[in-house]
Order: structure tokens, then C-alpha cells, then sequence
């Protein structure tokens, strides 16, 4: 597997491993994937410790049979619950004005990581900008003349708790070198092309039970913050209200239209014990409304956390697995945002689901990291 790259994609539902390459025309090309439900993460702790372990091995385990291959070294996505985003402005002078170099851009990165370690792990230096002499701002520093290096910088800062846990329960499985990833930051690169993340762009992450809220610039995230809510708890509501199992209520969420205005005779059908159950469209209706405009309402405070201002005309975007796919749900957010919300997905044959962004954009990410290293050159910009 001397030229494969796998990841491990950690979401509040399911633990996903691909193991892949570069392709032709830049895509993807998978060569083994495994995947594991398990209990998921609420409130930056894990619900069952154990069982996350499981799932992390199993996922491992699946991938690795398909493949054919042993996976040695482990690119793994750190969530939104798990990390922090600060940003500094900084700055270097030069003896005299020359072309800036790599390791001018290192020194600069470098200048601002004074964060605690016993806390906090930096899994991610990225740039929201650079800026040359006469305030010339660019994303490409090197080779350029000037008297000095400075600009805006992103750190991500990973909980030591989480790496710490991680990096122990990957041990069980022979993975000694494990390289830690802003999840909402791959998810940005992927989906946001240069220019959209130029003018700044908004990306809102519902999962299955917890969801994350990033405003993007340049190659870095400006804020990033995260609540515990998600499809799954639709899908609670929908189980307690209406006297459901929760799988029932699952298949029922797949159905559901907000889009549509509907009728005290409308109803939604679904297959459960006993047969088919017979629900009134209207109520569920109301209750998923309730559960998205909830959602809405924590996504609005998690922008309110933003300190920097960024255009009030930008469309927000709608990404992961929790709500993306239901029908209405990104017009009620965008009602409750006073924004156009639309839906992104990876522009990738096959893969170009809402709910596939975090796990390729991972993917993405780690291939791209891999290059530089191999040719010692800028490995900084995507690693640590």
C-alpha cells in the first residue's frame, strides 16, 4: 500500500475508513472502504468509550479486507466538537527586501503557535491570507519580492483529550502513525472552489447528532463552532411523539416534504410492526418543522460567535447527513437565517451526496498532504 492513503472519517453516527489514491483528472480512486455505526459523541464526550473503540476497529478491519492491504499510517478527521479556531494577525520584517521563501512562511506559522500543549494539539495551520509590503494581500507568498511577511493565519487546535484517546485505540490495531485533520476544514477545501473561499463562504454541517458552523476565507477557517443536534434527534421526536420505534421513525424521516403545504387528509405511510402504520402528514409535519427551525436557531447563534464580518450576500451552504436530504429542509433554514441555503455536496462521480462531504473531503486533504511531504516541500501548509 506504498502509494494508498487512508483516512478515518469520525462522525456523531458512524465511524468511516477509506483507503484510496489520486486518479486521473484529480479525482478519487477507492481502494478499500469500512464503515460502523456505534453511539456517537454529544457535548464533546464520547456516549460509550468502548464501543467507540469498537467501531474505530471495525471500520479499520472492513477496509483493510478490502483493500488486500495492512493500513500503517492513519490520516484521521478531527470533528467540530473536538476543535477551536484562533486567529492571529501576524507579521516578520526582512534585513532588506528580497523574495520570500519557505521557510519565511514557516517562520511566520511558527510565530503564532503558542498554545498550550497539554491542552490543546495544533492539527492545522492554514492561511486566510498573506500580506506583502504595500499591504498587497495573496495566498501564494513565495517567490514574491518584499521587505517583509505577514498575514492572517487559522490554528486548529484539537483537544488533547480526543488525540490522546484516538491515537491509543488505534494502537489495538498495529497504527502507530496517526496524523490528525480538521474535519470542517477538509470538508471547506473539497467543497468551496478558490474563488468562493476568496470572497468568504458559510458551510453548515448537520450531522446525526451533533453539527458544526464554518465560515471559510482564502485556504482557512475564520470560526468554527459546534452544538449537539442533529438528524438523530429529528427522528427522537419523531419516535416519542408518535409512539414509534426508532427505525420506524428513521424510514418516516426519509419521507418527509416541508416543501409542501399539506392538508388535514394528507398522510405519510410507513412499513412497521404489524404492518403499515398510517401517520398524519400534518402533525408529523409539525414536528419536524420544530425539530429544523430548532437547528436554525443554533446554527444563527453559532454565527453570532463569529468575530469576523464577512459578506451579508454570500448563500449559505448545507452539508452532512442529518437534515441535507430532506425535502424543505433547507428553505426552512434559510427563512430562519434570512439567507438562500443551498445544499453542497462533493463534485465527485458517485460520491456527490451531502453526507459523503466530511469523509472525502478527508480523503482529498490527505492525498494533497501526502505530495508535499513526499517531495519535503510545504508539508506545513495541510499539516501540523
Amino acid at each position: 500500500m506504498a502509494h494508498d492513503t487512508a483516512i478515518l472519517d469520525i462522525g456523531s453516527g458512524k465511524m468511516t475508513v477509506l483507503v484510496g489514491e489520486r486518479g486521473v483528472n484529480s479525482t478519487i480512486t477507492v481502494n478499500g472502504m469500512g464503515a460502523s455505526e456505534y453511539d456517537g459523541f454529544m457535548d464533546g464526550q464520547w456516549i460509550n468509550p468502548d464501543g467507540a473503540v469498537r467501531a474505530m476497529l471495525s471500520a479499520i478491519e472492513s477496509a483493510e479486507n478490502v483493500a488486500g492491504e495492512k493500513i500503517t499510517a492513519l490520516y484521521v478527521g478531527v470533528p467540530g466538537e473536538f476543535t477551536s479556531v484562533v486567529c492571529k494577525e501576524l507579521s516578520l520584517s526582512f534585513p532588506k527586501r528580497r523574495k520570500v521563501r519557505p521557510a519565511d512562511v514557516f517562520a511566520l506559522m511558527d510565530s503564532g503557535d503558542d498554545f498550550d500543549e497539554r491542552v490543546y494539539e495544533v492539527i492545522n495551520i492554514q492561511p486566510v491570507y498573506y500580506t506583502l509590503d504595500n499591504d498587497r494581500r495573496v495566498l501564494r507568498p513565495e517567490g514574491t519580492a518584499s521587505a517583509g511577511l505577514g498575514g492572517v493565519l487559522s490554528y486548529v487546535l484539537a483537544e488533547t483529550g480526543f488525540t490522546d484517546f484516538v491515537r491509543e485505540a488505534l494502537k489495538a490495531a498495529g497504527i502507530t502513525k496517526v496524523e490528525f485533520v480538521s474535519s470542517a476544514l477538509a470538508e471547506a477545501l473539497l467543497l468551496f472552489t478558490e474563488e468562493q473561499r476568496d470572497g468568504t463562504a458559510v458551510l453548515i454541517d448537520v450531522g446525526y447528532l451533533t453539527s458544526s458552523v464554518a465560515v471559510v476565507r482564502g485556504d482557512g477557517l475564520l470560526s468554527l463552532a459546534s452544538f449537539s443536534m442533529g438528524g438523530g434527534h429529528l427522528a427522537g421526536d419523531l419516535a416519542t411523539a408518535l409512539g414509534l420505534t426508532f427505525r420506524e421513525a428513521e424510514n418516516l424521516k426519509r419521507k418527509i416534504m416541508l416543501s409542501i403545504a399539506v392538508s388535514d387528509n394528507d398522510i405519510y405511510e410507513i412499513e412497521g410492526k404489524g404492518g403499515i402504520k398510517t401517520l398524519s402528514a400534518a402533525l408529523v409535519n409539525d414536528i419536524a418543522l420544530h425539530r429544523v427551525t430548532l437547528i436554525a436557531k443554533a446554527v444563527k447563534k453559532c454565527l453570532s460567535l463569529a468575530e469576523y464580518e464577512y459578506p451579508d450576500y454570500i448563500p449559505y451552504s448545507l452539508t452532512g447527513g442529518g437534515i441535507a436530504f430532506m425535502r424543505g429542509a433547507k428553505d426552512v433554514l434559510a427563512k430562519e437565517l434570512d439567507r438562500t441555503v443551498e445544499v453542497i455536496s462533493p463534485r465527485m462521480p458517485q460520491v456527490n451526496k451531502p453526507d459523503m462531504s466530511s469523509a472525502w473531503g478527508l480523503m482529498d486533504l490527505a492525498i494533497r498532504t501526502e505530495a508535499p511531504k513526499k517531495k519535503g516541500f510545504f508539508a506545513k501548509l495541510f499539516g501540523k
